[in-house]
C-alpha cells in the first residue's frame, strides 16, 4: 500500500479519528512521519490539558511502521516497550516527528544479520508549534531476521 493511502486510512482509524490525532505526513519512502494532536473539548483531561493517553497514542505506532516498511518483509518488527515522560502541560495542539535514517536502517540490518533479536530504543519529543517540549516518548522495537530470509547485499 502506498504511504499516502496508508496515511489517509490511519486518519480514519477510530483511535486517531475520535481523539483528534492526524497524520500530517508519511514520506513516500517510509523514512518520515509527522503527527498532530489537536486540543479539543472532548480530548482534554480534568485540568483542561492534553490527555496523557493521547500524547502516547499519537506516537505509538510510528517507529514500528517506519521500520517494518524500511526493512521489508524479511524481518519481524514489533513494539516491545514504551515509556513517556510528561514535561509540561499541553495547553494547545502538539506535534511529533519521526525520522528513520538510512544509517539507522543499515544498523538494524547489521545487528539482525545473525538471526538474533535486536532491541533498539527510539526517542520522540512531543512539542508545541513553538517547539516547547510537552513530553518525551521512548519506544523499544524488537527486530529479527526471519528464519530462511537472506540479508540484502550491501
Amino acid at each position: 500500500m502506498r504511504p499516502a493511502t496508508f496515511r489517509r486510512l490511519l486518519n480514519l482509524w477510530p483511535p486517531f479519528l475520535f481523539n483528534s490525532i492526524r497524520v500530517q505526513e508519511l514520506a513516500e519512502d517510509w523514512s518520515e512521519a509527522r503527527v498532530v494532536l489537536r486540543l479539543r473539548p472532548w480530548n482534554r483531561n480534568y485540568v483542561r490539558t492534553q490527555f496523557g493517553g493521547n500524547l502516547f497514542a499519537m506516537t505509538d505506532p510510528f517507529w514500528m511502521l517506519l521500520a517494518m516498511h524500511r526493512l521489508g518483509t524479511d524481518y519481524y518488527v514489533w513494539d516491545k516497550a514504551g515509556a513517556i515522560d510528561f514535561v509540561a502541560p499541553g495547553r494547545e495542539d502538539v506535534y511529533a516527528s519521526f525520522h528513520l535514517t538510512e544509517a539507522l536502517v543499515d544498523e538494524l540490518r547489521a545487528a539482525a544479520a545473525s538471526g538474533d533479536k535486536v532491541l533498539r530504543w527510539f526517542d520522540t519529543e512531543v512539542t508545541t508549534a513553538d517547539g516547547e517540549v510537552i513530553a518525551r516518548v521512548r519506544k523499544q522495537l524488537y527486530v529479527r531476521l526471519k528464519p530462511g530470509a537472506r540479508q540484502p547485499a550491501p
